[in-house]
């Protein structure tokens, strides 16, 4: 890829974000999936497990903090120190033996984790025309099911055949090959000797012209000040508990209350990450979909986000079917609605704001909704002992449609003649 111009780059430097995402949320997966065994082997009860859990929501928070790096450093260089860090980490886990190491080192990789998103979304806006934003973020966002669904097979795998231990050195080793990978392969559009002039001219066109970066370092208090940005962070601090009860909550749920062994776990709790895939790309579709309607792209990402919404009513009923299947479709049906939606809101932080600007937003944006996912997290571990599961997926049900709500009322849609500059025609490479 060095010289020779590569037909579609954009798509290749997408797919390369998304392998990232994929490693990292499979090493902040490991934990949740090595959780029925870790807890037993270490005596570790599940309040001090939610502590652990809300130990990486906690620090996962300073979002803003790796976004703001990104934006001053570079995605290139950023990511690659962030990468470098969380993967070390990873592999730090094996050497953990009570839950207050746990937490340390939790904290510490939520940190360093938090800047996956962020990293996702300066891509995103740098590398694709406004009408491509969404499928692109959904792309990348593929590797967040992905590496969630990884972790179950490979977790059990290791634990089967070494012990919990070797989990979180396999995991962090495949971070750090994918740094080499990294460094290697990624350039910014402007410098990529691979992009040809065709290529170049049709993302630079489908760009929006007021949201070109202006050379200006971000301001948060600036951000902060704005309407939009609190219609994107405040769905997100509605909608990200979802994910959370997916990827933490979940394997212990089949273990605890569906009665899953290790191996039914490997086998049944990666469907809603497989269902969530599907999701990432069928919010970005959707909306190009109802653009080439005539609806506007801020209001085809609502309608997007509010489908998602109402197909997130199935999550209600998880805790209340008999059959074990049953609660399992309803969970991947959750996923895909998650994502679905997840993806939508994500990607407004590149159509809404400027390019200097978009990772610390999606950022800010995260720190919102991993303090929703902190929040219910720490519910859970503190009420699931006297009610069980059933009011949380309940209350997962309502929360996004309470966040459609907010996204229609608090977002202003700039106009179209705004979103849309250059040539129209241009053809696509």
């Amino acid at each position: 890829m060095a010289r020779a111009n590569v037909r579609g780059l954009r798509w290749w430097m997408i797919g390369l974000v998304m392998l990232g995402a994929i490693i990292n949320y499979l090493t902040r997966s490991t934990l949740a999936v090595a959780a029925p065994t870790l807890l037993e082997d270490l005596r570790i009860s599940t309040r001090e497990y939610s502590w652990i859990v809300g130990t990486f929501q906690v620090a996962i928070m300073f979002q803003p903090v790796c976004g703001y790096v990104l934006d001053v450093l570079g995605l290139k260089r950023g990511l690659a120190i962030f990468a470098t860090a969380w993967s070390l980490i990873s592999m730090a886990h094996g050497l953990a033996h009570n839950w207050q190491m746990f937490a340390v080192l939790r904290g510490l990789l939520g940190f360093a984790e938090g800047s996956a998103n962020p990293a996702g979304m300066k891509a995103t806006a740098e590398w694709f025309p406004a009408r491509e934003r969404g499928l692109a973020g959904g792309v990348y966002n593929i590797g967040a099911s992905v590496g969630s669904m990884l972790a179950p097979p490979l977790v059990v795998w290791a634990i089967l055949t070494y012990n919990w231990q070797t989990a979180f050195v396999i995991t962090g080793v495949l971070g750090l090959i994918w740094v080499v990978l990294w460094v290697w392969l990624y350039k910014a559009p402007d410098t990529h000797p691979s992009l040809s002039a065709e290529e170049r001219a049709y993302i630079a066109a489908g760009q929006e012209a007021h949201l070109r970066d202006d050379g200006r370092r971000p301001s948060i208090a600036h951000i902060a000040r704005q309407r939009n940005f609190w219609g994107i962070a405040l769905p997100r601090f509605l909608a990200d508990p979802t994910w959370g009860t997916l990827t933490f909550w979940v394997p212990l749920y089949l273990s605890t209350v569906r009665h899953f062994d290790l191996k039914q776990i490997a086998l049944f709790a990666w469907m809603p990450f497989l269902a969530a895939d599907l999701g990432c790309l069928f919010g970005g579709v959707l909306v190009m979909w109802l653009q080439k309607r005539g609806i506007t792209l801020i209001n085809a990402r609502r309608w997007a986000f509010t489908l998602g919404a109402c197909l997130m009513m199935g999550m209600g009923f998880v805790g209340v079917v008999a059959s074990p299947y049953t609660a399992i479709a309803l969970l991947s049906l959750g996923g895909f609605a998650h994502q679905t939606l997840s993806v939508t809101v994500i990607t407004m932080s590149s159509d809404l704001f400027k390019r200097s600007e978009v990772a610390t937003v999606a950022g800010m944006a995260g720190t919102f909704g991993n303090a929703g996912l902190l929040i219910f997290s720490l519910l859970i571990g503190g009420l699931v002992a006297t009610v069980g599961y059933t009011p949380f997926f309940i209350g997962l049900a309502v929360l996004d449609l309470a966040g459609a709500a907010l996204l229609w009322i608090l977002v202003k849609d700039p106009a179209a003649a705004e979103l849309q500059s250059g040539p129209a025609a241009l053809a696509r490479p």
